[in-house]
């Protein structure tokens, strides 16, 4: 039997307003796989990662590693899927880095001899010095804000990495390094972004959305290079599939 990371049944959400933002979404992600969501703004990429961890509840089932969101453990669900927000104000709030990174495991009960570990093995994994620990986050550059987001996540160890927008803002070093980073990641991976040679790079396999429906779904370079499918939802061909076409 095949064991999915995620399972969508007919998710259906719609924000307090009464605007449509999921329609009837059915999508199931196997454990290991590097999925991209794509499509152009207002498409419910970032809604549908907001439902993998219960901070949105639509109607219809959302199921990690076979555990339905709606009935099961927040906390066991929260410590399984690790949600990066596209703005990493909206993650970083405590007066330090290290009690930024140290606070989802210590809400998941982690012993206090094993909180240092993590915290140091996560900046180790996003490339910053453990100097960075004693400082405030909101002093730090975008890319490095970014990057200590990510820590915050993997401190809890995730079995699944859900991104939002990883690279937007980012200088083209900080892209570069961001992305080799989560290369190297064994998570499961979903990607909501517009970043399409980033989808190149990290993803086999990609799901095009628009107006709340998926309207493509298909291994990654097959889509991207439909130059039709492209621009009837709003994306065009990443440039290096041009030049090589």
């Amino acid at each position: 039997m095949t064991e999915y990371a995620v399972r969508l049944t007919r998710l259906t959400y719609s924000y307090p307003d009464g605007t449509p933002a999921l329609d009837s979404i059915d999508l199931d992600i196997q454990s290991g796989e590097r999925v991209a969501l794509v499509g152009p703004s207002g498409a419910g990429k970032s809604t549908l990662l907001l439902h993998l961890n219960g901070i949105l509840h639509g109607s219809g089932t959302v199921r990690i590693l076979g555990q339905s969101v709606a009935d099961g453990d927040l906390k066991l669900i929260r410590k399984q899927v690790g949600l990066v927000f596209q703005d990493p104000n909206d993650q970083l709030f405590c007066p330090t880095v290290f009690e930024d990174i140290a606070f989802g495991p210590l809400n998941l009960a982690v012993p206090a001899q094993e909180i240092g570990k993590r915290v140091e093995r996560a900046l180790n994994d996003v490339m910053l010095d453990y100097s960075y620990a004693n400082r405030s986050a909101h002093h730090l550059s975008h890319g490095e804000r970014k990057r200590v987001a990510l820590a915050t996540v993997l401190a809890m160890e995730p079995a699944i990495l859900a991104l939002d927008e990883p690279t937007s803002n980012l200088d083209p070093g900080n892209r570069r390094h961001l992305i080799e980073l989560i290369s190297s990641l064994p998570a499961t991976l979903i990607l909501g972004t517009h970043d399409l040679e980033m989808v190149l790079a990290l993803c086999t396999r990609t799901i095009v959305m628009d107006r709340g429906k998926i309207r493509a779904d298909g291994e990654t370079r097959k889509l991207l290079s439909d130059a039709e499918l492209m621009e009837k939802h709003g994306l065009e061909v990443p440039l290096s599939l041009r030049v090589r076409n």
